[in-house]
């Protein structure tokens, strides 16, 4: 059945070559490894649970100031002195004008703790301060 009778030794043969498909699918893993980390933008935090919340879809690409319940204050993933923050966040802003900010408070925080920060970012010449929160999954 198998076996070649003659002189077709070169000819095609009928098992299939996996390698170029295993090699396809390491790509494209080690590339999702790498991009997903990048997905979640600012400090990680705990986001409070809205109890009404609108998604805001302006299609920009906000600039992502964090407070963590210690409260520190990041923009981005890079943490910054409270004195700074104004400076760093209109450096941001003159890359991109127009761009709005995204302030993600843990949910230990009181509302004062945050209220320092978008003084802060409103004096940076921020157009727009958001809020985020954490949309409850459905059933609980």
């Amino acid at each position: 059945m198998g076996a070649s009778v003659g002189g077709n030794k070169g000819g095609p043969k009928n098992d299939i070559n996996i390698t170029p498909l295993v090699d396809v699918v390491l790509v494209l893993l080690i590339i999702f490894m790498v991009v997903t980390p990048e997905l979640q933008r600012g400090k990680e935090v705990e986001l409070p649970l809205a109890k009404s919340a609108v998604r805001k879809e302006d299609g920009g690409d906000p600039v992502v100031v964090s407070v963590d319940k210690g409260g520190a204050w990041y923009v981005e993933q890079e943490q910054m002195d409270k004195e700074k923050i104004t400076d760093s966040i209109k450096e941001a802003l003159k890359v991109l004008p127009g761009r709005s900010v995204l302030i993600k408070g843990d949910s230990s925080l009181h509302y004062g703790d945050v209220r320092a920060l978008i003084t802060a970012i409103r004096n940076a010449g921020a157009p727009t301060v958001s809020l985020a929160a954490a949309v409850p999954e459905e059933g609980k």
